[in-house]
């Protein structure tokens, strides 16, 4: 039977795996995790695992030969918060701590996939997996990009093989905004479409910024990308251990933030049996409004984020992506359902 391990396993994008795993008949899995914060227990209090190792003890424990034969490990264990300022922190955490399991994952035969994140383009205007375009902002995007930077040196300049020389399979995945199941733990960096869900149950309405950066009223452009089809690209790299490097994971479609407001309400409104409206109505009935762009903000927002997706298609990848509109449509069933 397949063992796969799944670091940050009761977190966002880690927990989401783990389901789908189990949806395949893989439940020889090993969750990794810090359990701190203990409410995350219930991202995975409905999945099936073989064992629950803490975060503590796992790197150092599988290093020294522990866990048998793992295939694969998916690694989502990380200080996601990227308005974390402690560097050491974040650099120990997000950066030497990856090395330990490549390392690891090298000497026993696994298979490692891992995240990196958006955050690595930072400031860029483009973002393709190229050194040209990584100007992280934070320290959080730095980590990312310095693991980003070990594995090209370390599998190669092409980073695009595996079981080459004694490299084994290793590919990080750029993360763009996700959003969906299991983030209610994640507080203020959950998604927008988490919080706009939350902020119309309370207020009646949902709030967007308002004009900034050249952007009419909530027109910044993200790429929102749904963790179902998070996992299923994850997945995908699963299936097809000869393929290696770093790959964008997010739509290739930039969105406004209207899209997402609107696919909210409008959501929630056929749950009610209502009919959708369209932005200028919703505006008008004053189910969204816009507030003043925060100053403490100016400078440091990105306005425009989108996914180049031509070195995932390259790779032979042509899973087809969500929009907002259905993404957010099916995450507000859910988020009615437990709530």
């Amino acid at each position: 039977m397949t063992r796969i391990v799944v670091t940050g396993a009761a977190g966002f994008i880690g927990s989401n795996i783990i389901k789908g795993l189990n949806a395949r008949g893989i439940t020889d899995i090993i969750a990794v995790d810090d359990l701190t914060q203990g409410d995350k227990f219930r991202n995975i209090a409905d999945l099936q695992i073989t064992d629950y190792i803490d975060a503590d003890v796992f790197y150092d424990d599988y290093a020294g030969g522990d866990f048998g034969q793992v295939e694969a490990i998916f690694h989502e264990g990380a200080c996601s918060d990227t308005m974390e300022l402690n560097g050491k922190y974040m650099m120990q955490n997000n950066f030497a701590t990856s090395v330990k399991l490549y390392q690891a994952c090298q000497r026993r035969g696994a298979r490692l996939l891992y995240a990196s994140s958006a955050a690595t383009y930072g400031g860029s205007d483009t973002f393709r997996e190229d050194p040209a375009f990584e100007h992280p902002l934070n320290v959080y995007g730095y980590s990312k990009l310095l693991f980003d930077q070990r594995m090209r040196r370390e599998c190669g300049n092409e980073f695009q093989r595996a079981f080459a020389g004694k490299t084994m399979q290793v590919v990080g995945f750029r993360y763009f905004n996700v959003y969906g199941p299991r983030e209610q733990h994640k507080g203020r960096m959950a998604s927008v479409a988490f919080h706009q869900f939350n902020q119309f149950a309370a207020e009646g309405k949902v709030k967007l910024f308002g004009e900034y950066g050249g952007y009419q009223p909530g027109a910044q452009l993200r790429d929102f990308v749904f963790i179902d089809d998070v996992v299923a690209v994850n997945l995908w790299f699963l299936d097809h251990p000869g393929i290696s490097g770093i790959f964008n994971l997010g739509t290739g479609r930039a969105q406004p933030f209207n899209d997402v407001a609107s696919s909210t309400v409008n959501a929630l409104r056929a749950l009610e049996g209502l009919a959708d409206l369209p932005l200028d109505q919703l505006v008008a009935q004053g189910l969204l409004a816009y507030v003043p762009f925060p100053d403490a903000l100016r400078g440091k927002y990105q306005c425009y984020t989108q996914a180049d997706l031509s070195a995932l298609r390259a790779a032979g990848c042509d899973h087809v992506f969500a929009d907002v509109q259905t993404g957010v449509a099916k995450y507000v069933q859910w988020l009615a359902q437990h709530n």
